[in-house]
Order: C-alpha cells, then sequence, then structure tokens
C-alpha cells in the first residue's frame, strides 16, 4: 500500500470513528424506535452509495440461494442493509446502558435454563453464537447477568474503533481476548468453570478446517472445538435478532453434542461441522439479519490456516 492509500485510509477510518461517536453521542436523546427507523434509513442509504459492499452481498445471496431471483436478491440485500443499520444503531444506544433492568426494557430471553443447565454440570461453558442482528448484546446480557465471559474476537483495523468495541465489551466485566491469543487463559478459565463467548461464522487468518456451510465448503475457525475436546466443556448456542414487535430477543438453545473420538482431525471437523450447521440454521431463519457482505467463502482448499 502506497503512502498516499495509507493516508486515504486514516482519513476515511477518522470519517467513521468521529461519526460514530456522534451517532453514540445523539442516540439516547430520541425514543428508542425512532432512533431504530433513523438507523434503517441509514442503512437504506448506504445500500444505494455503498455499490461495492452492495455488489458483495448481491454475490453471497445468489451463492448461498441459487434459485433466487434477481429481484429477490436485490430485495433480500436492501433489507439486509437496513436491518443491519438497526441494529448497529441498538449497539451504539446500548453504550448508555447501566444495568440489567435498562437492557430488559427491550431484550427479550428465551430459554435462559440451556445456560444454567450447561453450568450446573461444572465444565466450563462455551456460548457458540453469530453475526447476526446486534449480537454484541448478548456480552451485555451476560456481563450484566454476572456471567463474566472471556470474548475472543478478532480486534479492528482502526485502533480508536477497536477501543470502543472493546471498552463497550469490557464495561460490565466481560474480557475481550484477542483470537488466536492467551490460549492458557482461555483454556484456564473453562477449566475453573468459567465460560468464553466465540464467533466462527468468518472466514479470518486462525486454525481453520473446511465444513460445509450452505453447501459449500466454508473455510471456518475451529477454536471452539479445540476448546471444548480439550477441557470438556459445554457448548451452548446462542443468536439474537430484532423481532417484529420492535424488541431483540436472545435465544439460548440446548447444548451441542462433543464428539470425542481421540483423533484429532475427525474431531475438529465433526464438531466444527456441527457448530456450522446452527449458524446457517439461523442464517436460513432470519437472512436479512446476518453480513452477507463478509466474503465468507474466500479462502480456497490449501490456503486455509492449519
Amino acid at each position: 500500500m502506497s503512502a498516499y492509500q495509507k493516508r486515504i485510509r486514516a482519513f476515511r477510518y477518522s470519517i467513521v470513528y468521529w461519526f460514530v461517536r456522534f451517532l453514540i453521542a445523539v442516540s439516547n436523546s430520541v425514543p428508542r424506535l425512532a432512533w431504530l427507523r433513523f438507523c434503517g434509513f441509514l442503512g437504506w442509504l448506504g445500500y444505494h452509495v455503498a455499490s461495492k459492499t452492495r455488489a458483495l452481498m448481491h454475490k453471497h445471496i445468489l451463492m448461498a440461494f441459487p434459485d433466487y431471483t434477481t429481484q429477490q436478491i436485490k430485495a433480500l440485500a436492501k433489507k439486509n442493509f437496513i436491518m443491519l443499520g438497526k441494529n448497529a444503531g441498538e449497539i451504539l444506544r446500548a453504550t448508555r446502558i447501566k444495568g440489567l433492568e435498562d437492557l430488559e426494557k427491550f431484550l427479550v430471553v428465551h430459554d435462559y435454563k440451556h445456560y444454567e443447565n450447561a453450568k450446573a454440570q461444572g465444565k466450563g461453558v462455551i456460548f457458540l453464537t453469530c453475526h447476526i442482528g446486534a449480537f454484541d448484546l448478548q456480552i451485555t446480557y451476560m456481563s450484566l447477568k454476572g456471567l463474566r465471559p472471556l470474548i475472543i474476537g478478532t480486534p479492528l483495523k482502526d485502533e480508536r474503533l477497536n477501543d470502543l468495541l472493546w471498552k463497550q465489551r469490557n464495561a460490565h466485566g466481560a474480557i475481550a481476548v484477542e483470537r488466536g491469543k492467551e490460549m492458557f487463559r482461555l483454556l484456564k478459565e473453562l477449566k475453573s468453570g468459567g465460560s468464553l463467548a466465540i464467533l466462527i461464522d468468518q472466514d479470518t487468518k486462525v486454525k481453520s478446517r473446511f465444513v460445509n456451510f450452505f453447501g459449500m465448503p466454508a473455510a471456518t475457525p475451529v477454536g471452539a472445538a479445540i476448546f471444548a475436546v480439550k477441557t470438556g466443556a459445554v457448548v451452548v448456542p446462542t443468536y439474537i435478532h430484532l423481532g417484529a414487535d420492535g424488541k431483540q430477543h436472545m435465544t439460548f438453545l440446548p447444548a451441542i453434542e462433543t464428539t470425542v473420538t481421540g483423533d484429532e482431525e475427525i474431531d475438529l471437523v465433526e464438531n466444527t461441522q456441527r457448530y456450522s450447521n446452527f449458524i446457517e440454521e439461523k442464517v436460513r431463519q432470519h437472512p436479512e439479519q446476518w453480513v452477507w457482505m463478509h466474503e465468507r467463502w474466500k479462502t480456497q482448499p490449501g490456503q486455509e490456516v492449519r
């Protein structure tokens, strides 16, 4: 990247950073639903302006739903932009939340018993989630409930934006941990009966294996499988979505069984495929709230990190 390109990139990040700071500052000055409508409008505007992102969405939606017509693809992409705007606005507004009572005014939690059942086993809990809806609100809820999970994530490219994100994730007692680092700390947390949260529905440069996702091989991080096999921790799937009632709905699902054969390769692939199946099912249920602009099938066989 040339010096000129670096300056342009830094300038763009500065615009995004200060725009995010502005949105956070004004987000609680209007009623919540009015704020979400405004953020949805920003998403609608983004659909018409961000041509490269729009083209990626169209491409990936067609890959996942090959029977869709051009009109269906465009309609889903447009709705996706709008919902991304609303859910991003929800996360920004939630930075002012002080306690569980504030959060529960607009967050409905379903089947928390599945976490309680997993916790009762005393083996530690791995929260397996995905980039659907206002996914960071799940961390806020877990923290305010006193669970205080370690959150495995990939740092943002801009340090200022990353600081904003990690400050919010750490605000109520959770601890953000950079993906690929502090393995001993993560293992120790689970073995002591603690919890961690991890997302595996993106193609990132970490240890991965190819599993089926929407009928296509997708390089998928195997961190969750590694932790589950090594510690015996219980894997509890969770996800969140913005419902038609205007509220956020967070759901805990029954634990996913962990295969332990003694053959590392079999264990990595079989368990990661089960996790991927859960994510695909939820994306199919809420396709308008997943991150279709992400290049999920970018890595080709032989290019994955092993």
